[in-house]
């Protein structure tokens, strides 16, 4: 026999479990904190990948061509939709050993990112540790 404190955790535990899904999914759209930054973090395949979709800069010039890039061939790119994460594996609140692609000076970096709570998310990208960065972006969906 079911005792009704039990059935009771269980229910609980049973309709906390979507939410605690939820909260450790870092797939979303993400504001940056500097240039009016969105990037759409989605999964591709096992890893974590992110997709600038906007900026202040592409707002204004939606043409802005990716020209600091230090490929040449992508220098003629647009940089709308320019993917600027890749290969972040692992979870449910930390991913690791993927690259974080930076517009700006058009180097990537090793990166990680760390799920601090289910609206706000650290990005820490590296040249060598410890010349690394952080940056926090907060969920906008």
């Amino acid at each position: 026999m079911i005792r009704p404190l039990a059935l009771a955790a269980l229910a609980m535990s049973t309709l906390a479990a979507p939410a605690m899904a939820q909260s450790t999914d870092p797939t979303g759209l993400w504001q940056t904190p500097t240039n009016g930054g969105q990037v759409r973090i989605a999964r591709c395949g096992q890893a974590l990948c992110g997709t600038l979709v906007t900026s202040n800069n592409i707002r204004s010039n939606p043409g802005l061509l990716d020209e600091n890039n230090s490929n040449r061939a992508l220098r003629t790119r647009t940089i709308r939709n320019v993917q600027l994460l890749s290969g972040f594996t692992g979870g449910p609140t930390e991913w690791r050993g993927g690259q974080v692609y930076n517009p700006e000076d058009g180097r990537t970096y090793r990166g990680t990112i760390t799920l601090t709570n289910p609206n706000t998310l650290n990005l820490r990208g590296c040249v060598v540790a410890p010349l690394c960065r952080n940056q926090t972006w907060t969920r906008v969906r």
